[in-house]
């Protein structure tokens, strides 16, 4: 089952609901779309410039980063309204088709209004934000700051406006009006209470941060708006600081220069899809592999392992595998649920692999050389491979291979060629950062306009109608990806003002047992994280608290990336909550149970391989230049 780049997009940022949910996209908001569009194609355009300036002609565009960076902001900002519109911001699907219909229902619509409520809350507030810039000069443009702070009210007000209009058409005025007025109660008590509430210390951490965002998470609330709003109670009734604060590391959790990469290696993956250079890949190692027993799931893990070092995206992998590989694998005699396992598990051991937009975020919240994790992530994605390998030929022993012959040296020739281009570029991504030669920022935009003209001269290219919508669908993923981070950067900031980092470094150094200790419960709390959270936010609420204490462990900063980055992953593909699993299930047009009952020793691999990881530093620091 092949799919589109815009049917990859849902799966990835509206978990399950969003393939059953069409598109309702507004017609009024087709300027967006060009405009965010055309914001991203120029900060492609800038990026490139920026590299031809300083390293042909060795003159560096002053201006260069700060047009790229106005223009990110406001593709991000544009973008996440993009993503309201189409309902594919992130969130966890799995409570409510639990609860009976009604329910489910009435709960949905309250979670709906109550983001309606925290977006207006916070409109004003991005407005007087945007104000305060204007009297602060950027330092090559020398224009005021307020040009790209602006995006912020634009953005926040767009959404706004689109989550209003979709409670509206709803009509279940019954159900606003009690949102509202228990809402309001709710908020009235609290602040009649409000000195109660702050004398209650750090107990308002579990209260706000977690309970309430936890209980917001179980109703369909998206990820970015439960964090917002987790944190917006919490600075209102919980704290003195002013809620204009969070506007603030709203902007700063998303305008990182390191960030710009996300979306370039988002759009590198749907030209990847869109050009079937991935397919090309898939189809050289099956004619190198196809013959020897277990041989399919070599080439599946394989094709995982190479096409995830070029796409960045997990959904963008598994899309471009599963179809290509099943059919000859169901003939073998491979389950459909055996087959989905082997996929789901495949695409999280992928995910260190450069370019991972994990590692990117990771490398920008903690302060880790992207280049160091880029070089260690091969390495681990490596030990990943063998040990799920070897569980696939074990579980291969009764495999049909009746007329399966090796494939001709002239097949084998010609698929390598055809493929030779697209395997080019996970090497050449790796070695340009990991080497220092550039930035990943730079990097993704070389690596995606050599993907563009490979594909356009060897691969048949993509029709124009087609780059537009790519265009849009990159704006509307990236924009919903950085949203969860400014969001998420916002409550990480509440934890560290609260004292609570300082708390738990006080505690955990205390712990008998060290680092060993450290890492056990770090791969605990990483792996629930990934089941609930998916990566990017749970890196982003943890790491600026936890590499601290691991340093202070004398854990080294790779080592330590590299098993909580595994061991996310591992959570994001563990039934019954994660949501990679479930987008694993519909990749594979599989029935979830079905797939539930077969995973467990695919996971469990992993594990092998995860504990390998945290006990031997070396498999992480090996490649490590020092």
């Amino acid at each position: 089952m092949h799919h589109t780049e815009a049917q990859d997009a849902e799966l990835a940022l509206g978990g399950i609901e969003a393939l059953s949910e069409p598109k309702r996209a507004e017609t009024w908001m087709r300027p967006v779309e060009i405009a965010a569009a055309g914001l991203l194609v120029v900060m492609i355009v800038m990026v490139l410039a920026n590299v031809f300036f300083r390293y042909v002609l060795h003159k560096p565009l002053i201006w260069g980063d700060e047009v790229a960076s106005i223009s990110f902001i406001w593709m991000a900002m544009l973008g996440a309204a993009l993503a309201v519109d189409r309902h594919e911001h992130m969130r966890l699907t799995v409570f409510l088709p639990l609860l009976p219909g009604r329910l489910a229902r009435v709960l949905e619509i309250a979670g709906s209004v109550l983001v309606c409520v925290l977006l207006v809350r916070l409109f004003p507030v991005a407005v007087e934000y945007a104000y305060e810039e204007s009297f602060v000069t950027s330092p090559a443009l020398q224009i005021p700051m307020s040009w790209r702070a602006s995006a912020l009210p634009a953005g926040i007000g767009l959404m706004a406006l689109l989550m209003v209009l979709s409670v509206v058409r709803t009509r279940e005025w019954g159900v606003i009006a009690g949102t509202l007025l228990v809402a309001g109660a709710i908020v009235a008590g609290l602040w009649w209470a409000k000195p109660a509430v702050l004398a209650l210390g750090n107990w308002n951490l579990p209260l706000f941060l977690g309970l309430f965002a936890g209980a917001l998470l179980a109703v369909g609330v998206p990820i970015a708006f439960c964090f917002a709003l987790a944190t917006l109670g919490y600075l209102t009734f919980a704290s003195h600081a002013p809620v204009f604060v969070m506007m603030g590391r709203i902007d700063e959790g998303m305008s990182s220069l390191i960030l710009l990469s996300v979306p370039v290696f988002v759009l590198l993956g749907c030209i990847l899809d869109a050009t079937g250079m991935g397919r090309a890949i898939v189809s050289f190692l099956a004619s190198m592999f196809g013959h020897v027993k277990a041989g399919m799931s070599y080439v599946l893990l394989g094709s995982m392992f190479l096409v995830s070092g070029i796409s960045g995206s997990k959904v963008s992998d598994m899309a471009t595998v599963a179809p290509a590989l099943f059919p000859e694998m169901r003939r073998r005699g491979h389950s459909a649920p055996e087959m989905t396992a082997l996929l789901a598990t495949g695409a999280a051991m992928a995910d260190t692999v450069p370019p991972s937009i994990v590692l990117i975020v990771l490398g920008s919240v903690a302060g880790v050389s992207i280049a160091g994790l880029f070089t260690s992530g091969f390495a681990i994605a490596m030990v990943l491979l063998v040990v799920l390998a070897v569980l696939a030929r074990w579980k291969a022993r009764g495999e049909r291979m009746e007329g399966v012959r090796r494939a001709p040296l002239s097949v084998i020739g010609r698929t390598a060629l055809i493929a030779a281009p697209a395997l080019v570029l996970p090497f050449m991504i790796r070695s340009l950062v990991g080497g220092g030669v550039a930035t990943a920022t730079e990097v993704s935009t070389i690596a995606t306009l050599y993907a563009f003209i490979i594909g356009a001269v060897l691969y048949g290219g993509i029709p124009l109608r087609r780059t537009g919508t790519m265009l849009v669908e990159t704006a509307a993923m990236s924009g919903a990806i950085l949203l969860i981070l400014g969001a998420a950067s916002a409550m990480a900031w509440a934890l560290t003002q609260s004292g609570f980092a300082r708390d738990l470094m006080v505690l955990v150094t205390g712990l008998p047992g060290g680092w060993i200790v450290f890492m056990g419960a770090s791969i605990l709390i990483f792996l629930v994280l990934g089941c609930v959270l998916e990566g990017l936010p749970a890196i982003v609420l943890l790491a600026p608290i936890m590499f601290p204490i691991a340093r202070g462990l004398g854990i080294h900063d790779i080592h330590y990336a590299m098993v909580i980055v595994t061991a996310m992953n591992i959570g994001l593909m563990a039934p019954p909550i994660g949501i990679g699993f479930y987008i694993a299930c519909k990749i594979a047009n599989v029935p979830a149970e079905q797939v539930m009952a077969k995973i467990w020793p695919y996971l469990a691999a992993l594990m092998v391989g995860l504990l390998a990881i945290a006990a031997v530093p070396w498999f992480s620091t090996a490649l490590l230049s020092n």
